[in-house]
């Protein structure tokens, strides 16, 4: 059985789903904190068992009878999300499970700039000396991520952000495709794989251009000082250790770390990636009345 974690996200559902179309629900199973969201799952006969990073017990439990085991990476930085991560490894140990396997990113490594990114690094580690074969799925960073770093600057017309370098900004339904292709695929990757990217990285200056293009009118790209940025998300209310989290995405971009176009993903899912131009105008349409 193939179990997948965190199968009421947005990123694990979109597995659950792809993958439903490779092999028959009765060989799929979900991890979830709360079974009462996967019931759509469960009607359509996928086992949904409770299951927490936290309760080794109930891992047991969730991941009992696996062969396969999708770690997908808690929403969490630091210490926290690396001991989530092992609990999850040691719990795919201990059920048998063959092969373990993990969503991380392109950009993981000890020394980025990025704290998520040295987080996949210490999993990645992990995976690597806990005994059973595994894959790691270097997931290009999230298109979605591009939006909320725009947030109000498309109403504003004027996206203030920090100095940045180009970004391979990648769709959750392209890597959702390729997580799915690669479970079915027992074995097509051992390790970490080559970056999942989409077709190409985009600057904040691309991504404003896009949007003026899409909008019909001029969005204005405006580059903060690192400081001014950080001062200002504190003064919205986010803390500052999270500000200075996220202030890593740019320190990180300019140092090039996310900037790698790779066709590995293109061949995994056997089209074009999503481009950031229809993500976009996706979420034009899901928030506006009438379409872009």
């Amino acid at each position: 059985m193939i179990i997948v974690t965190g199968a009421t996200g947005k990123l694990g559902h979109q597995i659950v789903e792809s993958l439903l179309t490779h092999v028959p629900a009765d060989r799929v199973g979900v991890s979830v904190r709360d079974p009462q969201k996967a019931r759509d799952l469960a009607d359509r006969g996928v086992r949904v068992r409770q299951g927490s990073f936290s309760d080794a017990a109930g891992l047991a439990h969730a991941f009992e009878g696996a062969s396969q085991v999708l770690i997908v990476s808690v929403d969490k930085m630091g210490s926290d999300a690396v001991r989530q991560h092992h609990a999850a490894i040691e719990g795919a140990i201990a059920a048998g499970a063959r092969r373990i396997l993990y969503t991380s990113h392109m950009g993981a490594s000890a020394t980025s700039h990025f704290e998520p990114c040295r987080d996949h690094a210490a999993t990645e580690e992990a995976l690597r000396t806990c005994g059973v074969p595994y894959t790691a799925l270097r997931n290009g960073f999230y298109a979605t991520s591009a939006l909320q770093f725009l947030g109000h600057g498309l109403e504003s017309g004027e996206a203030e952000l920090p100095a940045d370098g180009p970004v391979s900004w990648t769709a959750h339904a392209d890597l959702a495709d390729a997580a799915a292709a690669v479970l079915a695929d027992e074995g097509r990757f051992d390790g970490p794989t080559p970056p999942l990217t989409a077709a190409q990285a985009l600057t904040f200056e691309d991504i404003t251009g896009i949007a003026t293009e899409a909008l019909g009118r001029i969005v204005k790209r405006i580059t903060t000082p690192d400081g001014a940025f950080r001062k200002q998300l504190v003064g919205h209310g986010v803390p500052a250790e999270a500000a200075d989290q996220l202030l890593g995405v740019f320190t990180a971009s300019r140092a090039g770390e996310f900037a790698t176009v790779d066709p590995t993903l293109a061949d995994l899912i056997g089209r074009e990636p999503t481009s950031l131009s229809r993500v976009l105008r996706e979420h034009l349409g899901d928030n506006r009345s009438t379409p872009v």
